[in-house]
C-alpha cells in the first residue's frame, strides 16, 4: 500500500510539473536530429543509471572520428535553485571535474548511419521524482590531436525518468553485483585428430545474480599454430544472444579443421563475452574466460632438437583390395584370401616386408585361422607404386553369426630412412550361415476324407540354423486335393513357426496317399529356397450301400471310415475276379469228370446182361 500510494504521488508530481513549466522548458525530442531514444531510461537517486540511445551521423559527410558525451556546459550546481530541482532543470548526474571534459570516442560513421550508444552516470541523490533532461552533445575530431580537435556538431536532450531510492537491498549498486560465466559445465574436454574435423558443443551458463543482455561470445583467434590449433575458416565465429537469464544455460556449438603443422596436446581456447546489464543498453562490460581442447597429431620435438620417429620418410604400405575363393563364404568352410598389397609412396621402396594376420575374436576365439597355424608371410621388397598379391589359406569358424568380422594385416617393413616401419590395415569379410529347417510331427485330423470333405494339418517348422527365416510360406501339392498354402512369417533361430490349416478332398487317391509339403522362406536379401516334405492322406470316392441303391435311398447313405480292403477295393476287386474264374473252370472240370465216370459205369452194366 505504502508503494501505491508512492506512485501515485509520483504521477500528481509529473502533472503538476508539466502544468506549471513553462512553455518550451521540456525540450521536445521529436525535434532532435542527432539523438533518439525508443524508451525513456530510467534511474533512482544515488544509484549508477546507463542512459541508452541512438546517434544519427546527419551531418551530411562521413565522420571518421565520433565523439560523444554528456554536455555540461554551463552546468553550475551552486546556481540551481529549489524549482529547478524539483521540476527537471537539473542536470540529473554528480558532476565532477572528469565528467565536464569527458568525450566517448565512437570510432567511424558514415553519412545517415546510425549507433547505438551508451553513457553512465551517478544520480543526484537531491533529486525528487519526475522527468529530467539529459543533454548530450555529439562532437567531430577534425585534427590528429589525442586530447582535442573537437568539433561539437549538436546538443540535443534524451528525457530520463528519475525516482527516489527506497534504500532496500534489491537497489544495491551494480558495483556490489559479481558477474561471470561458467563454460562447459560438467561437459568432457573436446577432442579432435588430425585430419578429422572437430566438431562441439560448449556449455555457457549465467552465474550472474541477474539477466544479461546483448550478449556477445567471441573466441579469441590467433594465427600462431602453438596458440590456436585450428583453421581459421569462417570470417565471424561470434555467438550472439539477446539475452540470457540467471542461471540459464545456452549452447555455443562450432566445428574446426585440425592444422596440419598442430603438435598432440591440450590447448585453451580464450573466449571474450561482453554483455549489458540492462535491456536498452550496449556492451558495457566484458567478461574473460577460457576452455581447453585436445588435439592428436604428431609429437614435439625432443630437448635435443631432434625429430621425432614418425617424422622421418618412410614407404606407405596399403591394401589396394581383395577377393575370396570362393566368393560366398560359408561358416565353417575353408577358402583362400587373395589381398593386393600395394606400396602408395611415390619414390620410397619398402624391404623386409613382414605380414601377418589378427582375426577378430568371438566370445575369445577367432574367427579366421590359417590352414597352416602361421599367420604370417614375407616378402623382400615393394618398390614404389608398385602392387604385388597376398594369399593366405584361412578357416572360418562355424558357430558364429552371419555378418562381417574384421581382420587386421600388420606390416612391417624397412625405408632408407625409417627402420621396422609398422602398418596396420583392416578389411571386412563377410560370412554367411546355411539356413536350416526341420519339421515337427505332422497331425493329420483325419486322415482319410471323402471327397469334398476337410481334413486339419497342424505341424511345427524349427529354426534350427544362426539366420532368420524371413517370409516363411507353406503350400500343399497333390491330385487328390486343392491347392492350398499358408503364410507363417518370421522365425527366429531356435524359435519355432506353426501351421495350422484345412486340406479339402477333391478326387480319390489312385496312389498311396502321398501329399507334397513345400516350406518357402528368404533370406535378408530377398533370396528364396523351397524345401520339401511330405505327409499321407487318403481321399475316396462317397459309394453307397448296396441296400439304399437299391431302394433308392441315397440321401442317407453313411461311408463308414475306409478299411484297408476299402482302400484298396480295385486291387482286391481284380483278384476276387480271379479267384472266381479259377473255380469255376476247376468246378466244370469236376462235372465233366463225374459225367464220364457215370457213362463208363453205364456202359459196364449194359455188356452184363447182354
Amino acid at each position: 500500500m505504502k508503494r501505491w500510494r508512492q506512485g501515485l504521488a509520483a504521477v500528481f508530481a509529473v502533472i503538476l510539473m508539466i502544468s506549471s513549466l513553462p512553455l518550451g522548458q521540456l525540450t521536445v525530442l521529436a525535434d532532435n536530429r542527432w539523438v533518439f531514444t525508443e524508451k525513456v531510461p530510467s534511474g533512482k537517486t544515488g544509484k549508477n543509471m546507463t542512459v541508452s540511445f541512438t546517434v544519427k551521423n546527419s551531418s551530411g559527410h562521413d565522420i571518421k572520428k565520433l565523439g560523444i558525451g554528456f554536455d555540461t556546459s554551463g552546468v553550475d550546481i551552486g546556481d540551481e535553485d529549489e524549482d529547478d530541482l524539483i521540476y527537471g532543470y537539473a542536470f540529473p548526474f554528480e558532476m565532477t571535474q572528469s565528467s565536464k571534459q569527458s568525450i566517448k570516442s565512437l570510432g567511424s560513421l558514415g553519412a545517415g548511419k546510425t549507433r547505438t550508444v551508451t553513457l553512465s552516470g551517478k544520480v543526484r541523490r537531491d533529486l525528487s521524482d519526475g522527468y529530467y533532461n539529459v543533454p548530450i552533445a555529439v562532437y567531430e575530431q577534425v585534427s590528429d590531436e589525442d586530447d582535442g580537435g573537437w568539433y561539437q556538431h549538436a546538443s540535443e536532450n534524451i528525457r530520463v525518468w528519475i525516482s527516489k531510492s527506497t534504500g532496500s537491498t534489491d537497489e544495491d549498486d551494480d558495483e556490489t553485483k559479481t558477474y561471470d560465466f561458467v563454460l562447459g559445465e560438467n561437459q568432457s574436454t573436446p577432442y579432435g585428430i588430425y585430419p578429422n574435423v572437430l566438431d562441439f558443443s560448449m556449455n555457457l551458463r549465467n552465474n550472474s545474480p541477474a539477466t544479461v543482455y546483448n550478449v556477445k561470445v567471441s573466441m579469441v583467434m590467433d594465427p600462431d599454430s602453438t596458440k590456436f590449433p585450428f583453421d581459421i575458416n569462417e570470417a565471424n565465429y561470434d555467438r550472439r544472444f539477446e539475452q540470457i537469464g540467471k542461471d540459464e544455460t545456452v549452447p555455443l556449438p562450432y566445428s574446426f579443421a585440425i592444422r596440419s603443422d598442430v603438435y598432440s596436446g591440450y590447448y585453451p581456447i580464450n573466449m571474450k563475452i561482453s554483455y549489458s546489464k540492462s535491456s536498452t543498453g550496449e556492451e558495457l562490460e566484458i567478461y574473460e574466460t577460457s576452455f581447453f581442447v585436445r588435439v592428436t597429431n604428431k609429437d614435439k620435438e625432443d630437448d635435443r632438437g631432434d625429430f621425432n620417429e614418425h617424422d622421418r620418410t618412410r614407404a606407405r604400405i596399403i591394401i589396394d583390395g581383395f577377393t575370396t575363393a570362393p566368393e560366398t563364404i560359408i561358416a565353417g568352410d575353408e577358402f583362400e584370401l587373395v589381398l593386393m598389397i600395394k606400396n602408395a609412396s611415390s619414390n620410397i621402396t619398402a624391404t623386409n616386408l613382414l605380414f601377418s594376420l589378427e582375426s577378430e575374436k568371438v566370445s575369445d576365439s577367432a574367427v579366421f585361422t590359417t590352414e597352416s597355424g602361421s599367420s604370417s608371410i614375407a616378402m623382400d621388397s615393394l618398390g614404389p607404386g608398385s602392387t604385388r598379391e597376398l594369399r593366405m589359406r584361412l578357416l572360418s569358424k562355424p558357430s558364429v553369426d552371419q555378418r562381417s568380422y574384421g581382420l587386421t594385416v600388420k606390416a612391417k617393413f624397412d625405408s632408407p630412412e625409417y627402420k621396422n616401419a609398422e602398418e596396420n590395415m583392416q578389411i571386412d569379410i563377410p560370412v554367411k550361415q546355411i539356413p536350416r529347417l526341420n519339421t515337427g510331427t505332422f497331425e493329420v485330423m483325419p486322415d482319410s476324407i471323402k471327397v469334398g470333405e476337410e481334413s486339419n494339418i497342424m505341424f511345427g517348422i524349427n529354426n534350427t540354423g544362426r539366420v532368420i527365416l524371413y517370409n516363411v510360406m507353406v503350400s500343399f501339392e497333390a491330385d487328390s486335393i486343392q491347392y492350398t498354402d499358408t503364410y507363417v512369417g518370421n522365425i527366429k533361430p531356435g524359435e519355432t513357426g506353426n501351421v495350422d490349416c484345412m486340406l479339402t478332398g477333391l478326387a480319390a487317391t489312385v496312389d498311396n496317399g502321398k501329399i507334397k509339403v513345400l516350406i518357402s522362406h528368404e533370406d535378408e536379401n530377398g533370396n528364396v529356397a523351397t524345401e520339401e516334405k511330405e505327409l499321407r492322406l487318403y481321399v475316396v470316392e462317397d459309394v453307397m450301400e448296396y441296400d439304399d441303391m437299391e431302394a433308392g435311398n441315397f440321401d442317407d447313405v453313411l461311408m463308414e471310415e475306409p478299411s484297408f480292403f476299402a482302400a484298396h477295393q480295385n486291387v482286391m476287386i481284380l483278384a476276387a475276379a480271379a479267384v472266381a474264374v479259377l473255380a469255376a473252370i476247376l468246378i466244370s472240370l469236376k462235372i465233366r469228370k463225374k459225367k464220364q465216370k457215370a457213362l463208363e459205369e453205364d456202359e459196364d452194366e449194359d455188356d452184363e446182361f447182354s
